[in-house]
């Protein structure tokens, strides 16, 4: 990986934040859609107790680096939820591959913890951050605006998103429609904003990484928004790959339980609403299907987004990456 870093600018370039009126901190914060990092040494197991998911930190360790031509600092990706799990994980992970990268997240504070973290991974200086509202349009493009004044606006990867457990029945209208408002109508959004960017640079090539689920693919119980909005969310990539003409891709990527605050948050949440203990919840619902009996690392989430951003992912284009341990192709 190069070595070369731009020279130092505000580590916050802070637009308007506005707090979601029902308290959730994040676009893609603690309550969120984020799958967080697991060291190798410390994987979450089915015979582990649920106290032994708490979300671990990035370690520069485990991110993997690609060389591609597109891969400098001239080039620039958002990466969205980067306050907190995946989003983090994704924002360091482009960063330590050269990357200019803006992590947007509507909670300033962890957008501040992520600039630390990435100087832990001494690139600190490849990141800047834009605190912004993604259930307002006016906010995203302006958060795309700032991002495109740093570069070459070529990437995007659509994470953060939130989470909300009930029966249809029961399920709050205000939470479908936030939820469908951040993890559906954003990326489409963002989107709609960035490809025109990415359209002037000198040859058009670009990708777009949305965050779909093994919840994009089948379903479950009383995740009824967050499920149709992943279905949704594998809807808008196919579309947007069917019009980029080739050089502008897109792509998704499906992983089943990652170790984040969004999953270790609602085991308390699903226990309760199905009346099982919270071991059972990670050994039954959470990793009963899946072959492979850990959750995913965020860092590991990250490490697929840099690949498909780049030129080793050029014929990954309308696709999902299914990274689900064997839950949804096997029985």
């Amino acid at each position: 990986m190069s070595n070369r870093r731009r020279a130092a600018v505000s580590p916050v370039l802070s637009l308007t934040a506005r707090r979601f009126a029902d308290g959730v901190r994040s676009a893609a914060g603690r309550q969120s859609e984020q799958h967080t990092f697991l060291p190798m040494t410390s994987v979450a197991t089915a015979d582990m107790p649920s106290e032994g998911t708490e979300p671990p930190e990035v370690d520069a360790g485990d991110i993997e680096t690609v060389d591609d031509d597109h891969f400098t600092e001239e080039s620039v990706a958002i990466v969205t939820g980067g306050g907190s799990g995946i989003g983090r994980a994704t924002a360091i992970a482009l960063a330590y591959n050269d990357l200019t990268v803006v992590a947007t997240d509507v909670d300033e504070a962890g957008l501040a913890e992520t600039v630390e973290r990435a100087g832990e991974c001494d690139v600190a200086d490849n990141l800047e951050t834009v605190a912004a509202n993604l259930v307002d349009e006016d906010e995203i493009a302006s958060m795309v605006g700032a991002a495109a004044e740093l570069g070459d606006l070529r990437y995007v990867c659509n994470i953060a998103g939130l989470q909300h457990i009930d029966p249809i029945e029961e399920f709050p209208t205000e939470k479908w429609d936030l939820m469908h408002d951040v993890m559906l109508r954003a990326p489409f959004l963002v989107a709609k904003h960035a490809i025109p960017h990415i359209r002037e640079t000198d040859d058009g090539v670009g990708a777009i990484g949305n965050m779909a689920s093994i919840h994009g693919h089948i379903a479950t119980q009383d995740k009824i928004a967050y499920i149709s909005a992943k279905f949704g969310l594998r809807g808008l990539t196919k579309c947007i790959a069917a019009e980029g003409e080739g050089t502008l891709r897109s792509f998704s990527i499906s992983t089943g339980y990652v170790k984040t605050p969004l999953v270790t948050d609602q085991i308390p949440d699903t226990a309760e609403e199905r009346g099982i203990s919270e071991q059972e919840v990670v050994e039954e619902v959470m990793l009963g299907e899946s072959r492979v009996k850990e959750m995913m690392e965020p860092v590991d989430v990250a490490n697929l987004f840099t690949f498909g951003l780049s030129q080793r992912g050029r014929h990954l284009n309308g696709g999902d990456l299914t990274w689900d341990g064997g839950h949804i192709s096997t029985y």
